[in-house]
């Protein structure tokens, strides 16, 4: 598979990451550590280096799944994780924290719970609106001087936030959701990104599956699936949205590819700094996602992909809040 440079930091991996996070957590079609481990090998296999997860996903058994799966095969990975999203054993929600004292209390947890000495890439989850970034970039940046960290990443951060951040510690990636329907990351965090060299990371580049059109209708997903709360998959939103797919599927047709595929191209050609992490827990998908970086768009058809993310309905999440701070 490419590689490719996270903007100026020098960590470079591969084209394509992959999100670890439905193995564990949110996407409750059944969790199988088997198969899974099965996908992270053969993610390895094909030349995937960049794997994500974060403390809060499962909670806190993602990391352990994933620190199981690279024993023996540390040196072919590129360990990303995060922290500030608070959950409890049971799974509740309890809040933000990048305090200084907790961004260190979490990085060790991680350390233990992946069986490392260190983290690739450490991102703050979401922005602590209690906590100066100042605050939490420094406390990050005292994890690197101690070789705990290799590299800063922030996620769902805002402009003025990631150029507040950069003036305390260089940070090598922005990881935001960015896919045909999810494009508000170009309005100003992008921006203030390529400013500072600081490389993108989109999460859910295929709508969170909706973009792939295995998604006909909400009797296709599991009754305690998480998006059936989700702005977007509502009833109403759901059927506009359609039309977004039928969009893709024409493209597909005519660059004889999968609608997955157009979805991953079309975000891998927004720049060369770019690296989606699209997820999944089959090693088919695995490997017709990693088949995305094969598939080249002509300016028409880039075009045509733009123009439907008019067309969106819905927000992306419930609450919005917690975005782009």
């Amino acid at each position: 598979m490419r590689t490719r440079q996270l903007g100026s930091s020098g960590l470079r991996v591969s084209a394509l990451g992959l999100g670890c996070m439905g193995m564990s957590d949110f996407y409750k079609t059944g969790f199988d550590e088997a198969a899974s481990i099965e996908v992270i090998h053969r993610a390895l296999d094909l030349g995937v280096t960049l794997l994500d997860t974060a403390d809060m996903y499962g909670p806190f058994t993602n990391e352990e799944l994933l620190g199981r799966a690279l024993k023996g095969r540390r040196d072919q990975a590129v360990i990303a994780t995060k922290f500030s999203i608070v959950r409890g054993e049971d799974g509740s929600w309890k809040g933000l924290r990048g305090d200084a004292a907790y961004v260190k209390q979490a990085c060790e947890a991680s350390l233990r719970r992946l069986g490392v000495d260190t983290i690739d890439l450490y991102y703050q989850h979401r922005v602590d609106p209690n906590t100066p970034i100042e605050e939490t970039v420094g406390a990050m940046a005292e994890l690197v001087a101690e070789g705990k960290v290799r590299y800063l990443g922030l996620s769902e951060a805002g402009a003025d936030t990631i150029r507040r951040a950069c003036a305390v510690h260089p940070i090598t990636a922005l990881q935001s959701e960015w896919s045909i329907w999810s494009r508000d990351v170009e309005d100003g965090p992008l921006q203030a990104a390529r400013e500072h060299g600081v490389g993108i990371v989109p999460y859910s580049p295929l709508g969170r599956g909706f973009l792939t059109g295995a998604i006909r209708s909400m009797d296709d997903l599991p009754a305690d699936d998480y998006r059936h709360n989700n702005p977007r998959f509502a009833e109403e939103a759901f059927e506009a949205n359609m039309a977004i797919v039928r969009g893709i599927e024409a493209v597909a047709a005519r660059v004889e590819a999968t609608p997955a595929q157009v979805a991953l191209a079309w975000v891998q050609a927004r720049g060369d700094d770019v690296v989606p992490i699209p997820g999944t827990k089959r090693v088919k998908y695995l490997e017709q996602n990693v088949a995305a970086d094969d598939v080249r768009l002509t300016a028409d058809d880039l075009s045509a992909l733009d123009a439907l993310s008019d067309r969106v309905q819905g927000l992306r999440y419930p609450d919005m809040s917690l975005i782009a701070r």
